[in-house]
């Protein structure tokens, strides 16, 4: 099942036609939420040494920023589809609240300032 082009209501169809296909159901709420937590410390693992002052054991390990990434969309798109999460709708409506909350407070940020 190819995922390009993807909106997200079309990956929340492809992951649950995937996990019903390959996976043969899913896991628990609380199982994929440990799985969740597992994957995103992965993910922490590359950023800090990729970008932060963290250094890799020798011999180099083969690192693949974008498949650890999809590993957490993959499993956070699990726990919205096993718990009835429209991600479109949420996302429409999490980013009015935040431009709601924020349309002037990062302006104002010196820290944001161009350099």
């Amino acid at each position: 099942m190819p995922a390009s082009g993807l909106g997200l209501q079309e990956l929340q169809k492809s992951i649950d036609a995937w996990v019903k296909t390959y996976g043969v159901r899913y896991f628990s709420e609380m199982t994929n939420l440990a799985v969740l937590m597992e994957e995103v410390g992965e993910l922490a693992r590359i950023m800090a040494r990729l970008y932060g002052e963290q250094s890799f054991k020798r011999p180099l390990p083969h690192v693949d920023l974008a498949d650890e990434l999809a590993d957490v969309l993959f499993v956070l798109v699990c726990i919205a589809n096993q718990t009835g999460v429209d991600l479109t709708q949420a996302v429409q409506a999490n980013l009015a609240k935040k431009t709601e909350r924020d349309k002037h407070r990062h302006h104002s940020n010196p820290k944001l300032a161009p350099p």
